[in-house]
C-alpha cells in the first residue's frame, strides 16, 4: 500500500528505517492472520495494518530487535514483527539510491504479553528443541 502525501521529485515518498529507504508496505496474508489473532485491535483489515504500519514509520516507532538483525522489528519496544525488504525496480530517492518495499512477514506478539519474546534467540533453541524432543518421542512410540 502506497503512503498518500507529498512527493518526492521523483514521484515516490520514502521514509528511511535504517539503511532502506521504505517506499511501499505490503502486509502478507499470514501477518493479517497473526495480527488478528495476537494484537486484535477491532478492525485489522490489510488496508488497516498498512495504514498503522505507516503510521509507525513516520513517527519513528519501528526499532530493530537487536543491533544488527535486519528482519525484526519492534513497534513501541513491545510489538515483534517480521518484516523483509525488495528494491522497488526503477524507484530511486533524489540521491540515486534505491526505494524499498517493506513485506511484514508475520506479528510474533507483543512482548508485554508473552514474556519469551524478551529474548528471542534462547525462545527459538527452545522451541527447535521441544520440537526435536517431540519428534523423537513420538518415533519411539511407533516402534
Amino acid at each position: 500500500m502506497r503512503e498518500k502525501g507529498t512527493a518526492l521529485k521523483s514521484g515516490a515518498i520514502h521514509i528511511p528505517l535504517g539503511d532502506k529507504r521504505v517506499a511501499d508496505i505490503v502486509i502478507t496474508h499470514h501477518a493479517e492472520r497473526r495480527y488478528a489473532d495476537r494484537i486484535g485491535q477491532g478492525d485489522s483489515g490489510v488496508h488497516e495494518i498498512a495504514k498503522w504500519a505507516w503510521t509507525w514509520l513516520r513517527e519513528g516507532r519501528i526499532t530493530p530487535y537487536y543491533r544488527n538483525e535486519q528482519d525484526v522489528y519492534l513497534v513501541d519496544d513491545d510489538l515483534v514483527m517480521v518484516a523483509e525488504f525488495a528494491d522497488l525496480p526503477d524507484q530511486f530517492d533524489e540521491a540515486g539510491r534505491p526505494l524499498h518495499r517493506m513485506i511484514v512477514v508475520t506479528f510474533l506478539g507483543r512482548m508485554s504479553e508473552t514474556i519469551e519474546l524478551r529474548d528471542l534467540k534462547s525462545y527459538y533453541s527452545w522451541l527447535r528443541h521441544s520440537r526435536r524432543m517431540t519428534l523423537m518421542k513420538n518415533t519411539r512410540k511407533r516402534r
